[in-house]
């Protein structure tokens, strides 16, 4: 498994010479899964620049794990170019609610007058899907779902390795 933090910064993006060292991007964590699989955990600023490099490769199949729907946590879901391209598909996972789906939830934000396109608009495939209660596996990793008081319903963590790969490279410090 490879690991790349684009964006460990909390509540507000502060990008410039006082955050060089951990970034200022809010949350966003690539995960290249030991099978190829890309797995993303939140939706911060930091997945612009993400999504500009994986329009370097082939369009596929992403996962994206929003632990919580904060905006700092999906702020930069509208700026995701891969969300934006044909051929792409895009598989959201989030916390359950009792009142509206997650598609409606992350809608909210992706719509007038808060953004200027809806996110029906968007050309990539995109798949909305409420955690499970019980572990579940998105390629060769298994995910587990865990209630976190965080003044927001939360239900995902990040993933247990599976099976064991390499460590995590030294610049990934902040995932800690």
């Amino acid at each position: 498994m490879n690991v790349r933090v684009w964006g460990a910064r909390g509540s507000l993006s502060a990008p410039g010479p006082a955050t060089v060292g951990y970034g200022g991007n809010t949350s966003c964590v690539e995960l290249e899964l030991a099978d190829g699989t890309t797995l993303i955990l939140d939706a911060g600023s930091g997945i612009r620049e993400l999504g500009q490099r994986l329009l370097e490769r082939d369009p596929g199949e992403l996962h994206i794990c929003l632990t919580h729907l904060h905006l700092d946590h999906v702020e930069g879901l509208g700026f995701f170019a891969p969300l934006w391209r044909a051929g792409w598909k895009l598989r959201f996972w989030g916390p359950p609610s009792p009142t509206a789906t997650l598609r409606e939830r992350v809608s909210r934000y992706l719509s007038p007058p808060l953004f200027p396109v809806g996110l029906s608009e968007a050309p990539a495939e995109a798949v909305f899907e409420d955690v499970p209660r019980e572990p579940w596996r998105i390629g060769s990793a298994v995910i587990e779902a865990q209630t976190v008081e965080h003044r927001a319903y939360s239900r995902v963590r990040p993933c247990r390795r599976s099976p064991p790969t390499r460590d995590v490279p030294p610049r990934s410090h902040a995932l800690g």
